[in-house]
């Protein structure tokens, strides 16, 4: 049986970025050719829409750059992503870091300067914390 890993959708080439734009990266499309992936964006499970305003973590909770709290939409997500994997026995995932959901070593730091600092994403800290392995590919 095929090895199953999740896969940010933005790094397939699938405009689902907050502005309508993706983050294609060919070593991780390459790395998956041979394996069943589970593609997934957790902020549009979560029912928010691309375009969208661009979001950043500052706390606990998630506000997008006109200040507004979209914090269940981020959670509706993680959860929705988790459930996902699990229901298909999906135990790896390859997650765009940087990101509000999938950040992985890095996040924005909630002031939209393009600051950067150590820190998860809310999918990625979520699935972690339920043993799914994050694969970084360079």
């Amino acid at each position: 049986m095929k090895e199953i890993i999740a896969c940010s959708a933005c790094l397939l080439g699938l405009n689902t970025k907050y502005d309508s734009l993706n983050n294609f990266n060919q070593k991780v499309f390459a790395y998956l050719r041979d394996k069943t992936v589970i593609v997934i964006c957790p902020e549009v499970f979560g029912g928010l829409l691309i375009p969208r305003n661009p979001s950043e973590i500052r706390g606990e909770k998630l506000y997008d750059n006109f200040g507004k709290d979209v914090s269940e939409y981020f959670m509706k997500g993680a959860e929705e992503t988790l459930s996902l994997l699990k229901r298909y026995g999906c135990t790896k995932a390859i997650l765009k870091d940087g990101s509000p959901s999938c950040g992985t070593t890095y996040i924005y730091d909630g002031t939209f300067t393009s600051t950067l600092k150590k820190g998860l994403g809310i999918t990625a800290k979520l699935l972690i914390e339920n043993g799914i392995e994050i694969i970084e590919i360079e």
